[in-house]
């Protein structure tokens, strides 16, 4: 298929960054937890811009994996003895760097994803609001407390939080740097080890930011990665580490749950989401359109928290439409290595065949394309035009399935009880968002829609980047948070320590049983009205 260019697009002028030498390729690569010759064939993923090779990477087996494990555990025992305030200080040093250094990793999740340079820009300003964040609040989030022992003033007791151990993180390609790092940071900060599995497509990534960390003074061993497929490598972390995180899909996200439960260990998952976003008839519909634009179509909409789902008053329906489908139309659609590009490519050849699926299968049952609608392979191999649909219903693939990229579904609604029951179709609950001027009643509202996260005149960014708050899922969007204090404390586990004063509890010596037993059922009448817990 050919397409001929056409206003507000770029085609592809180059590849592989030219300071990506061979020299630097074989430095990161000595990051991978495995012999960087011999054993397992190399992985080379495919670069987006080009559907050429990117660079090969060493491949890890399962032993590979378990030995890593050990020595994570080993090198956890030091790392987790140092205060917080140390590791803290290695932390915002990577902080630093890392904005220094930005440019060059920047590259690299262009070259590997083929995102747009301004949303791999957006990763930078996250990793570094979350490192900064939980380097300055990791204490408080981690501080003993005290608590009322079984005899006051005769007991001391305090709640402490000791670390996991090894933190195994699988972390997906959409986010290469993002969600790489974004869990690390906290469950380095909370004392644990870090193994963690890079996604074959976008490995490189991951090694620039632990080789970064290592400059940083991060000692060795305490973050490790392994690379290599996820059925084999992936499953081996799961299998040996003490807490796993893992980003990804839902089926997947089901097997790893399962194989934690089986072992007695946490997990953590973020999982699919098919968001819905809710346009009330109050709303300012010029900012609604904006924002719609930016929570679809940022990261060419392989987001876990993007909007693919738009259900408006039927009293704005026509006017919103109109708007979106404007803005949608004058985004700047391409690959490039500069800022010029809005919406850049699909990561891969599996995302296209799936985004182009689901539009021919519900054009094929009646939908419309509002704009978009096509692969642009003069653009890039893997890029395709942003896509508004209307007329989508249930027995479309479209529907209720994650499409993953930058396609949208509007729905009409005529009051706010059918939008909120249309919102909370379907199996996930993610995130949501709502436009409206009645900002009371959209607060109302969003307590009714089942989502981790309701952003309120705001597309997508909003609660995501409040990294004070926890940001996950409900139903089929996953278990547990990041971010905020569940972000860092679900790497560690509580541990009670109770203090006596004056030995064993129980009887004095000499008393009788039954008397014991009277002055305890007396001190429990005077707490009772007293009003004591």
């Amino acid at each position: 298929m050919t397409a001929t260019l056409e206003p507000g697009t770029t085609a592809i002028t180059s590849a592989r960054p030219a300071w990506v030498t061979d020299a630097k390729l074989a430095s990161w690569n000595r990051w991978v937890s495995a012999p960087v010759t011999g054993g397992e064939e190399p992985l080379t993923a495919t670069a987006p811009y080009d559907a050429q090779p990117t660079a090969p990477v060493p491949s890890c087996s399962a032993d590979d994996v378990a030995a890593t494990v050990v020595r994570a555990r080993a090198a956890q025992a030091s790392w987790g003895g140092l205060t917080v305030a140390a590791r803290a200080e290695v932390l915002l040093r990577f902080h630093d760097l890392l904005l220094e250094r930005q440019d060059e990793v920047i590259d690299l999740v262009q070259w590997e994803m083929g995102k747009a340079r301004y949303h791999a820009w957006m990763e930078i300003l996250q990793v570094a609001n979350l490192t900064r964040h939980y380097a300055r609040r990791a204490a408080a989030y981690l501080a003993d407390r005290p608590v009322r022992g079984a005899m006051p003033l005769l007991t001391k007791v305090r709640e402490v939080r000791v670390p996991r151990g090894v933190v195994g993180i699988v972390s997906p390609w959409n986010y290469p740097l993002y969600l790489g790092v974004g869990d690390a940071v906290p469950a380095l900060l909370a004392g644990c080890s870090v193994v963690s599995k890079a996604d074959p497509q976008t490995p490189l990534t991951m090694l620039w930011t632990r080789a970064l960390m290592g400059e940083a003074g991060l000692p060795a061993h305490v973050w490790d990665v392994v690379t290599g497929p996820g059925a084999e490598v992936g499953t081996a972390l799961v299998g040996s580490a003490d807490y796993v995180c893992f980003t990804g899909s839902t089926a997947t996200g089901r097997v790893v749950s399962e194989a934690a439960a089986r072992r007695l260990v946490g997990a953590s998952l973020e999982l699919g989401g098919k968001n819905p976003l809710l346009v009330r008839a109050d709303a300012d519909l010029d900012k609604a359109a904006a924002g719609t634009v930016d929570a679809v179509f940022t990261n060419t909409g392989q987001m876990c928290i993007h909007i693919e789902r738009v259900i408006v008053h039927e009293s704005v329906y026509a006017a919103f439409r109109d708007k979106l489908v404007a803005a949608t139309r004058a985004l700047a659609v391409g690959q490039s290595f500069d800022f010029s590009i809005q919406v850049g490519s699909l990561a891969s050849a599996a995302q296209l065949a799936k985004v182009t699926a689901h539009v021919e299968d519900a054009v094929a049952k009646g939908a419309t394309v509002l704009c978009g609608g096509r692969a642009r392979p003069d653009l890039g191999p893997y890029v395709y035009e942003p896509t508004v649909l209307e007329g989508v219903t249930g027995d479309m693939d479209l529907c209720l399935g994650e499409t993953f990229g930058p396609v949208v579904a509007l729905h009409r609604v005529s009051s706010d009880d059918e939008a909120v029951a249309l919102a909370n179709q379907g199996d996930y609950g993610l995130s949501a968002s709502i436009f409206s001027r009645d900002t009371r009643t959209a607060q109302t509202l969003a307590r009714r829609i089942r989502a981790g996260s309701v952003n309120i005149n705001d597309g997508a960014a909003l609660a995501a980047g409040s990294v004070e708050a926890g940001m996950g899922g409900m139903g089929d969007s996953g278990l547990g948070r990041r971010h905020g204090a569940q972000g860092i404390q679900r790497f560690t586990e509580t541990q009670t320590i109770a203090l006596s004063r004056m030995g064993p509890v129980g009887p004095p010596p000499g008393m009788a049983l039954e008397k014991f037993v009277r002055l305890g059922n007396a001190q429990l009448k005077v707490l009772r009205r007293l009003g004591s817990r």
